[in-house]
């Protein structure tokens, strides 16, 4: 069910709880039937953003999902406050995304293919990459080693996280190497980006995937439009930075919607995967 928005005089508002308006195409949307749709505009296919722990249960095999590290919290190093102290900053985000902090890591199959994966909470301080993200990440892509399973991380941040300074940064090449043991073991790593997917999370380990497919209409992009506008002094073209502007000029693989996304990463996974007498992942 879905309503277009009123635009004329004395419009009759909708509760939020029970509809919310696509910013795509302006319709209305009934948000039980939303959820069904897995967030997807049932009118133009726009793409909402979509939980980290609900990304998981998309993708994985029903049931088979093993979470690591979910206790894992972060320590205040720098003592940092802005608006609000970090600690504080943390409470909250815990209390918004129900997660201990900005990714979900673990093992689990899909399309029945033993597979390592992370899937990034950008309601949980914007999907940011602190200490906690880059240490549970570098142990799933460890474990993925020590097992010989494939990795995918389903990145949805703003980047480093600003609370955490440099330590934030350092997470950059910490991943980084990690994913480069991975590449010299022969095991694939499949990046999937979402909206959005930005800063240093783009700038690392985002970039590096063996595959990398992106939603519909996701955010890509390292800074945001109206920085690159004023860096570089030029007017910039339509769709810049969104998935479709991206695919067009070499930097993803292939575009796939949320609802396709689990068989195209299991038909991918399973044509990877190693034959009995070569233990070798195939890229």
């Amino acid at each position: 069910m879905r309503l277009r928005m009123p635009f004329a005089r004395g419009r009759k508002e909708f509760p939020s709880h029970l509809w919310t308006q696509c910013p795509g195409c302006g319709e209305m949307l009934f948000n039980k039937q939303l959820v069904r749709n897995l967030n997807v505009c049932t009118s133009c296919e726009h793409h909402f953003r979509f939980g980290g722990r609900e990304r998981i249960e998309l993708l994985v095999d029903r049931g088979s999902f093993e979470e690591h590290d979910s206790e894992m919290t972060s320590a205040d190093p720098l003592v940092f406050a802005d608006s609000k102290p970090y600690p504080t900053r943390i409470e909250a985000a815990r209390a918004k995304s129900g997660e201990q902090d900005a990714v979900i890591t673990g093992f689990a199959l899909i399309g029945e293919v033993p597979t390592a994966i992370a899937s990034m909470d950008f309601d949980f301080i914007g999907g940011s990459m602190g200490s906690v993200v880059g240490e549970k990440i570098t142990r799933v892509a460890e474990r993925a080693l020590a097992e010989r399973r494939p990795l995918v991380i389903v990145s949805a941040s703003g980047g480093a996280r600003m609370q955490e300074g440099t330590i934030a940064l350092m997470q950059m090449a910490k991943i980084v190497a990690a994913l480069g043991r991975l590449a010299d073991a022969g095991l694939p790593f499949v990046s999937v980006l979402t909206d959005p997917t930005t800063g240093g999370v783009l700038a690392s380990y985002a970039s590096l995937g063996d595959l990398i497919v992106a939603e519909p209409g996701a955010l890509i992009g390292f800074s945001g439009a109206r920085v690159t506008d004023q860096t570089i002094g030029e007017k910039l073209p339509t769709g810049f930075q969104r998935s479709e502007f991206v695919l067009e000029h070499g930097f993803i693989d292939q575009i796939v919607p949320r609802a396709q996304l689990r068989d195209r990463l299991a038909f991918f996974l399973t044509a990877f995967r190693p034959v009995a007498h070569d233990m070798r992942w195939s890229l």
